[in-house]
């Protein structure tokens, strides 16, 4: 199984198959020892039982990770095509579950340029608005400040922002240093 870097196109895929697959593993070893130890010793109070429900911790928690990502979609191959062709120079994550305290916010593609965050949500779960904030207060608490931080609905409105935003990195030609330390903390708080 390929290892799927987070932030990269597929990565909610990925991830949700690799929690699906990982549970359903651990709740068949947790059923094998359950049947073991009740096959060898004709009873359900053995060492092999409690060992079982110890292992029922870790498989609940990939359940419960598959069942947080499940509902939501990564970007499509199009959308992804596009950004890729209108915002060339610009650092770029897709694929990212925004988490705040209060939410939990699908966004399917970030463009960031100097201190300018654009990111593209299809979600109808996700208000726009929290997000924008949460980031911003997440970037402002690793002291960059002066951030502008806008999450488009609207897929036509975010790639006319994301070409603007190319335009300005063409003239400007950074490093990108700053913009990959910003995609890393962006990251951070993704699932």
């Amino acid at each position: 199984m390929i290892k799927m870097e987070k932030g990269k196109p597929g990565y909610l895929k990925a991830r949700k198959f690799r929690y699906l697959l990982w549970a359903i593993l651990e709740f068949a070893v947790v059923a094998a020892l359950l049947i073991l130890g009740y096959v060898q010793t004709g009873s359900k109070f053995n060492v092999l039982t409690v060992v079982a429900i110890v292992g029922c911790l870790p498989a609940s928690k990939m359940l419960v990770e598959y069942i947080t990502m499940a509902p939501h979609k990564g970007i499509s191959q199009e959308h992804y095509e596009e950004i890729e062709e209108k915002a060339p120079l610009l650092v770029k994550a897709y694929d990212m579950i925004i988490t705040s305290t209060e939410k939990v916010m699908p966004v399917s593609a970030i463009v960031i340029c100097g201190h300018t965050v654009c990111g593209y949500t299809q979600s109808s779960r996700t208000d726009e608005a929290k997000c924008a904030l949460s980031i911003k207060e997440m970037l402002k608490d690793h002291h960059y400040d002066k951030m502008t931080v806008k999450i488009f609905r609207d897929y036509r409105a975010f790639l006319l922002r994301a070409e603007g935003m190319n335009n300005i990195a063409a003239v400007e030609k950074k490093s990108g240093k700053m913009e990959k330390a910003i995609r890393k903390l962006i990251l951070t708080i993704s699932m």
